[in-house]
């Protein structure tokens, strides 16, 4: 009977859901991105004050190969073809350097900041698609490039004494997934997403196995358990990422993960006891300025009568 009911129940919510408008559903699956996100982060930055990031890094791999291994089974041995295997491994490196360093500035930097941070991938974004894809910028996106910039001097607060090491490891991070990105375009254009996850899958935990090795530490049983949530929730909100941009507009429901900062803020202050200052705040406003700025589509080009 209890079984009955629960079918029942998942079935009317599933239906309710359904219902809504698909922007509605679009930023619902991104707000549920966004705190799964956040979950992640903070648990890595609880593991890495005594576990390496490559032993957090290889054990997150193996949890989400093996989550993704019956597709890629499924579609074995066509799942591995392909003719760009350079770019597979180019696109593979920088998400390496993405995670990191964006890892390493999340475990050594305020929880917000290091988050903040990680917003200026939509600046990159924009600086690649004209480099690489020669994409055409118009005055407001370079606008937006400069006043994501401005934000990130801000959180970065320049001065004689230097720049923060783990601050400029989240800038590096962003470049490099902005980076990622763009590849991402150029070879979803020519290969399936079943192969791109092949090679994600195989060559992420290769290319972190010997490190992972020469840095292990023996983890307690509550640092397994953190680090294979680790691998869970990194699933979970790529796919609440994937069905958000499936069924909304990007424009629409893109601006809702920056709800993310406040996830980030209130985990910080009350399980890091972190008070984000007033730098990363004005940062963070001018960052989300800029990335709503190149969100909005661009005008029509009229042409003279």
């Amino acid at each position: 009977m209890q079984q009955k009911l629960a079918i029942l129940w998942h079935g009317y919510v599933a239906v309710r859901f359904n219902s809504l408008p698909r922007n509605l559903r679009g930023g619902l699956w991104i707000l549920g991105g966004g705190i799964f996100f956040t979950i992640m982060v903070t648990l890595i930055k609880i593991v890495g004050e005594d576990v390496s990031i490559f032993q957090i890094l290889l054990v997150r791999q193996l949890t989400m190969t093996a989550v993704v291994m019956p597709a890629i089974a499924a579609n074995f041995p066509d799942a591995l073809r392909t003719n760009i295997v350079g770019l597979h491994g180019m696109r593979v490196a920088l998400a390496l350097v993405a995670m990191i360093a964006g890892f390493t500035a999340v475990i050594h930097l305020p929880l917000a900041e290091a988050t903040t941070l990680s917003f200026a991938k939509s600046i990159f974004v924009t600086l690649f698609a004209v480099w690489l894809l020669r994409e055409h910028a118009g005055r407001r996106k370079w606008l937006a490039v400069l006043l994501g910039f401005v934000g990130v001097i801000v959180i970065l607060k320049p001065d004689v004494a230097g720049l923060n090491v783990y601050a400029l490891l989240g800038i590096l991070s962003a470049a490099a997934a902005g980076c990622v990105m763009i590849l991402i375009r150029k070879i979803a254009q020519v290969d399936r997403p079943v192969t791109i996850l092949a090679y994600q899958a195989f060559m992420v935990g290769a290319l972190m196995l010997l490190p992972a090795i020469y840095f292990w530490v023996p983890p307690t049983p509550l640092q397994w358990l953190f680090m294979v949530a680790i691998g869970l929730l990194a699933v979970t909100s790529q796919f609440a990422n994937i069905q958000a941009y499936k069924v909304g507009e990007a424009s629409s429901i893109a601006p809702v993960d920056y709800v993310r900062l406040l996830f980030a803020g209130a985990i910080g202050w009350v399980v890091f006891h972190e008070s984000p200052q007033i730098e990363t705040i004005l940062g963070a406003a001018l960052i989300i300025a800029a990335s709503l700025i190149t969100l909005r589509p661009q005008p029509p080009e009229t042409t003279p009568r």
